[in-house]
């Protein structure tokens, strides 16, 4: 028991944290892995291998799928990409500890562990395709964070050239750069570095993100389509858009903390207090001016709105705002800094305390196989879906001739009455999963189908202007109209969910 209890106190070598984060990170995605479930966007690339990623600004995420695929288009090659990508976090976790920490621990490399660990980053994991560059986008701002070079100019370019290579494989990952920027003045502080090297510090990471800035416009962002540009209109009430996004993405966090959960990380923020008051006692223990150790603690202090903003970050001044859960990456460095702040309370108390920190650990390892089983849930619902549809349409010989039938959707979330359990225990299972339809066009040329296509501009009519016709075929999830040679597909409202208690 002594030889266990001293490995888990003991210093790691480079090897040994690079294996811990191997297993660690592995062990988060394998629910995903053994879903093996087209996650929404994944539906239409993968029977086009399409890309499309350069008119988002993401022409490296293209470029990546080229090289890897060996050819000009993106076949679906599920989970290779996924798997690289994680072997590259797993070194990207191992060169940040080693930044943060010179003699590692167990505990040491639990603090980072939420870079991947991030709840809401399951959904970025959910997709087969978008997933592996959104992960190679944030290794490459944590190695932009810990570089180092004596040359001066390699110092700066390099770094610049990472952040570059983030933004054009997912722009919101700057939003997890900047929150590591933050996390680098309480790592000084704690050092008790003297001020040149707090100068140093912010000043270069400041040269860095615009230079970066100018590589990426160079080169990826040309590009972009038009409309994936727009800010918030200026001339509407910015300040009240801002609010409103800001109190949207706050609504949807608070769907994580929900029973044990928010007991959970309750414990934690209490610990991070701690954690804070030491870290302040730290500074006023500085042999500086009163005037250098308030400016001090203003920084400190400065970095947790900061933090707290970057959750969505960059996210909240564009026009077309996305509130979904994979534009909450800066969420990760969040708990970073709670999991740090945490780290240097509980030490301070006993060596082998800060391994508590595996208790919120496990409470999202939980959440990821949780929803592995929601997304499992939800692959059985769509197959049967795309199975009932493709039935009904093949066997009606008037639907298999039709020029086209226009499929509406009708969007709610009470399609998946299999996870109304999980639903009603971890309300922010629904939000990762982020599905709230019951079929998209796009699945049914898997079985054959080739005539259906989702209706737009005619919608109205779908829902409104044909329901006086005799439906061809009518069950428990839709209708299909024939009309001519044109089919209608109308899908009904779902009934509100009921669970059974047997």
């Amino acid at each position: 028991m002594g030889r266990l209890g001293d490995f888990f106190i003991k210093e790691l070598g480079g090897r040994q944290v690079w294996l811990f984060f191997l297993i660690a990170t592995l062990l988060y995605v394998l629910p995903l892995i053994l879903a093996d479930y087209p996650y929404i966007d994944d539906n239409w690339r993968s029977l086009s291998g399409g890309m499309a990623w350069a008119e988002q600004g993401r022409l490296f995420t293209e470029l990546f799928y080229n090289a890897l695929t060996f050819t000009g288009a993106a076949p679906n090659i599920f989970p290779l990409p996924l798997l690289l990508a994680t072997l590259a976090m797993t070194s990207a976790l191992t060169s940040l500890t080693f930044h943060y920490f010179r003699q590692p621990t167990i505990a040491c490399c639990l603090v980072l562990l939420p870079l991947w660990y991030n709840p809401f980053f399951l959904q970025n994991l959910s997709y087969q395709y978008d997933g592996a560059p959104m992960v190679l986008s944030v290794v490459a701002v944590i190695y932009a964070i810990t570089w180092r070079h004596p040359r001066r100019s390699l110092q700066w370019l390099v770094p610049a050239f990472l952040i570059a290579l983030a933004l054009g494989l997912y722009q919101v990952s700057l939003n997890v750069f900047l929150g590591l920027c933050c996390l680098e003045v309480l790592r000084i502080a704690h050092d008790k570095q003297a001020w040149p090297a707090w100068l140093s510090v912010i000043g270069g990471k400041c040269a860095q993100v615009l230079l970066g800035w100018l590589i990426y416009g160079v080169s990826a962002f040309p590009f972009m389509g038009h409309g994936r540009t727009l800010m918030l209109n200026l001339s509407a009430q910015p300040w009240l858009q801002l609010q409103i996004n800001a109190e949207r993405v706050l609504e949807k966090i608070m769907l994580l903390f929900h029973g044990g959960f928010a007991w959970v990380f309750a414990g934690l923020l209490l610990c991070a207090i701690a954690g804070a008051v030491r870290l302040a006692l730290t500074l006023w223990q500085r042999e500086d001016s009163g005037t250098a150790k308030l400016l001090a603690g203003l920084l400190c202090v400065l970095v947790v709105p900061v933090v707290v903003v970057l959750v969505s970050g960059i996210a909240l001044l564009f026009r077309d705002f996305n509130e979904g859960a994979r534009t909450l990456m800066g969420f990760a460095v969040l708990l970073v800094l709670l999991f740090y702040l945490s780290h240097l309370a509980l030490a301070s108390v006993h060596e082998r305390l800060p391994l508590l920190l595996v208790v919120p650990l496990l409470a999202m390892l939980s959440l990821s196989f949780a929803y592995g089983r929601v997304l499992t849930v939800q692959k059985t619902f769509a197959a049967s879906a795309l199975f009932s549809l493709e039935r009904d349409i093949a066997s009606l010989q008037g639907l298999r001739d039709a020029k086209r039938i226009y499929m509406s959707v009708t969007y709610s979330d009470l399609w998946l009455v299999g996870a109304a359990g999980s639903y009603k225990r971890l309300p922010v299972l629904h939000y990762l999963l982020n599905i709230d339809f019951y079929m998209l066009a796009e699945n049914l040329p898997k079985v054959g189908i080739t005539n259906v296509v989702a209706e737009k501009e005619r919608r109205n009519a779908t829902r409104v202007g044909y329901q006086h016709f005799p439906a061809l075929v009518e069950n428990r999830y839709y209708r299909i109209y024939l009309i001519g040679d044109y089919g209608f597909i109308v899908f009904k409202e779902p009934g509100r969910i009921k669970t059974l208690r047997w």
